[in-house]
């Protein structure tokens, strides 16, 4: 796990330096510059694989150079083809039979991978460098063009390019709390959208992408359940094998949930020693999942660490969110997940989690709502805007405004998006013109609860969970690697049957009734809680003088497309209790913190302030 870089602008080796410094916390073990022709490699380490500086990177074999960003978990497979081809290898690690791989398969490397990365790839003789970004996206890639210059980087901030805030972004990250690839938060500056390769020919000066993995139109398996359910076992048995292979100490995170608990359960199964599981609680009995937490770890043998999550807390991590995610990240669930990776880091530098399970598996609350899609849908469109339009009682437990988004869509399709970007806006107008680079979750199957996952994967996995994962665990210089994630996994569960994972309302059916080997049921058959904060609360009372103190005129004024009118209303509703706005309140929070650290506001003394609620 490390921080890439590469580029053709010829900056000084002090000023990469410098610019690797500000993401040093990704790789704090070692940090490697090296000038080959007109290119500058920065490479940051965290050394979880061969500990020895021979496999310190940047890497090179004959006339290639590599950065790498990541782990292979088959690279002993791979590794045993090249030595069969007449290879020979002086590391144990992954980034050598990831150069060599490539020399002697080119392009064609990347679909035997089965991993988590990111990495660049320069060929002297043909001038070409070759980069690639694993299939869910689980680690960042962004890179940045102008008239042939490029910079290509683990993580935004040290990305030089034109620092101009591209506005349409603000509209993306206001609907969804994130910024979808292949966008970013600055003009003429990108993510390599996961699956794709990147092929730069530094003398023609250009660059084209290609995919080489996607999702693919569903095909029902003909396996009994008994039988997938053993392939789902036995795929998550292999999934969690290969991603203990260590030379550091590792542990797993371990809540209340199916996921996390079927991994852990696995992994101390697996293991020779005890395992060591990290978790975290709140106060607030509605969100806190430590309870349940610590009877698995009873139950598994684990040597659990569990930490209170407080307000306190949370005002000491905004900061560091603001400084390791670069770009506004609106998923107030970063604060927890960076407050867990700070106590793992100080007893292992490796941990497995349960990210990813429900996406396959269909455990998010959302696709209840689904269900009610095709009901919706139904009545002809005149007839719902009528309705909207005279509604005046909330409707599924949501407020009016949710609700009239809802009976306004134009089709089912529609429906499940809105769930990603929400059914209510702070926009002045609204445009998904971007939203048809994951136009996909309409053509790979019929079923709603399907495409819905389909859609969970592409969008919301890599561009909220892994990028929260990513950032939180690397701000600590944790390694976190997350079996739900393996591809085969991915793959396999959207051949399974609907009714195999989604039962009258059972939500990952056939994930429970693989854990009730490990863990008895009326243990871990409670209500989903997720890994929330009591974010509403805390706005109201502990947390409220800092959001007034920045949520203030001046900064609202600077956000493009905001309705301020109606963001004001909505603050004013939170902090009177009469509704739940924090997600949208959280997110211009964020942002306007976001702007503060990367200096496109200044915020006044508090004497200066004009509070938003006061209209």
């Amino acid at each position: 796990m490390c921080g890439i870089y590469l580029t053709n602008i010829p900056f000084t080796k002090d000023e990469v330096k410098s610019k690797l410094k500000t993401i040093q916390f990704r790789g704090p073990d070692y940090m490697g510059i090296q000038k080959q022709s007109d290119l500058t490699f920065g490479h940051l380490r965290l050394a979880i694989l061969d500990l020895n500086v021979r496999s310190n990177q940047p890497m090179q074999f004959e006339d290639l150079v590599i950065v790498f960003n990541g782990e292979i978990y088959n690279f002993h497979e791979l590794r045993n083809d090249l030595i069969s081809l007449g290879y020979s290898f002086s590391t144990t690690g992954d980034t050598e039979v990831l150069l060599k791989g490539y020399k002697e398969w080119g392009a064609a490397l990347v679909s035997k991978l089965n991993g988590m990365f990111a990495f660049a790839i320069y060929d002297s003789t043909s001038r070409k460098v070759f980069c690639s970004r694993d299939r869910l996206g689980v680690k960042p890639f962004y890179y940045s063009w102008i008239d042939g210059q490029f910079e290509i980087c683990s993580q935004l901030r040290p990305i030089s390019h034109n620092k101009q805030i591209n506005e349409e972004a603000i509209s993306m990250y206001l609907d969804c709390g994130y910024i979808p690839s292949p966008y970013s938060i600055y003009q003429n500056v990108y993510k390599l959208p996961p699956g794709n390769n990147l092929e730069i020919d530094l003398t023609e000066q250009k660059y084209e992408i290609k995919e080489y993995w996607n999702l693919k139109k569903v095909k029902d398996t003909d396996l009994s359940y008994e039988e997938a359910k053993e392939k789902v076992h036995d795929l998550l048995k292999e999934a969690v094998k290969i991603r203990l292979e260590s030379d550091v100490p590792f542990g797993t995170f371990l809540s209340g949930g199916i996921d996390s608990a079927l991994v852990s359960s696995i992994a101390a199964k697996i293991s020779k020693n005890p395992i060591r599981t990290f978790s975290i609680g709140f106060d607030d009995a509605k969100y806190d999942e430590s309870k349940a937490a610590a009877n698995y770890a009873k139950i598994i043998g684990s040597d659990h660490t569990e930490t209170i999550c407080k307000p306190t807390d949370v005002l000491e991590m905004i900061p560091k969110l603001i400084a390791v995610y670069d770009e506004p990240f609106g998923d107030s669930s970063a604060l927890p997940s960076l407050l867990l990776n700070k106590v793992t880091k100080q007893s292992v530098t490796m941990a497995l989690s349960g990210d990813g399970g429900d996406e396959s598996f269909f455990g998010y609350n959302h696709f209840r709502l689904v269900t009610y899609a095709s009901k919706v849908t139904f009545v002809p469109r005149l007839l719902r805007k009528l309705a909207s339009k005279m509604l005046v009682l909330n409707i599924l437990g949501r407020r009016n405004q949710s609700c009239k988004g809802i009976l306004n869509v134009g089709s089912k399709y529609d429906f499940i998006a809105g769930i990603f970007v929400g059914f209510d806006s702070l926009l002045k107008k609204r445009d998904f013109k971007w939203l048809s680079h994951y136009k996909g979750y309409q053509t790979w199957s019929e079923n709603l609860l399907q495409a819905t996952a389909d859609l969970n994967i592409k969008l919301w996995l890599e561009n909220d969970s892994n990028a929260k994962v990513d950032r939180a665990s690397m701000a600590y210089s944790v390694e976190v690697r997350s079996p739900f994630l393996d591809y085969n996994i991915i793959e396999f569960a959207r051949t399974l049957p609907v009714a195999f994972r989604y039962e009258k309302g059972n939500r990952k059916r056939i994930l429970k009734d693989i854990l009730k080997d490990y863990i008895p049921e009326e243990v871990f058959d409670l209500p989903k809680k997720g890994f929330a904060v009591p974010l509403d609360g805390w706005i109201r009372n502990e947390l409220r003088k800092d959001f007034e103190e920045n949520l203030t005129d001046d900064f609202l004024h600077l956000v493009p497309n905001l309705n301020i009118k109606k963001f004001k209303s909505m603050f004013r509703q939170h902090l009177d209790g009469e509704y739940d706005y924090s997600s949208h309140i959280w997110r211009l929070y964020v942002l306007s913190r976001w702007y503060q650290e990367f200096g496109f506001y200044t915020r006044k003394t508090v004497k200066e302030h004009v509070l938003v609620y006061t209209s």
